[in-house]
C-alpha cells in the first residue's frame, strides 16, 4: 500500500518537472521509494539499506526525473550514460 506520493523539485532552473511522481510505501517492514517517470518505475530508494537501483534511463526526460530523485534523496547526480551503465 502506498503511503505518500509526491513530485520532485526541478534540479536544473526548470520551474516544473512533469510527468513523474514518488511512491513512497513500506515492503517486508522496510520503507521504500519508487520514482515513476510517465508510467514506468525507473528507480528505486531502499531508506534501510540507503541504496539507489536504476532501472531504466531511455530518455533524457527519464534522466531529469532520475537526477531530481538522486539529489532529492541526497545523492550525486549522473550523467544518462552513467545511468545506463547501472542498470
Amino acid at each position: 500500500m502506498i503511503d505518500r506520493t509526491f513530485k520532485l523539485q526541478p534540479i536544473d532552473g526548470r520551474k516544473t518537472l512533469n510527468n513523474h511522481h514518488v511512491n513512497e510505501y513500506e515492503v517486508n517492514g522496510e520503507r521504500v521509494s519508487d520514482l515513476i517517470s510517465y508510467t514506468t518505475r525507473v528507480a528505486s530508494y531502499n531508506h534501510a539499506t540507503n541504496e539507489i537501483s536504476i532501472y531504466n534511463a531511455q530518455s533524457q526526460t527519464t534522466a531529469l526525473h532520475i537526477n531530481a530523485f538522486l539529489n532529492f534523496y541526497g545523492f550525486d547526480t549522473m550523467t544518462r550514460k552513467e545511468m545506463q551503465e547501472k542498470i
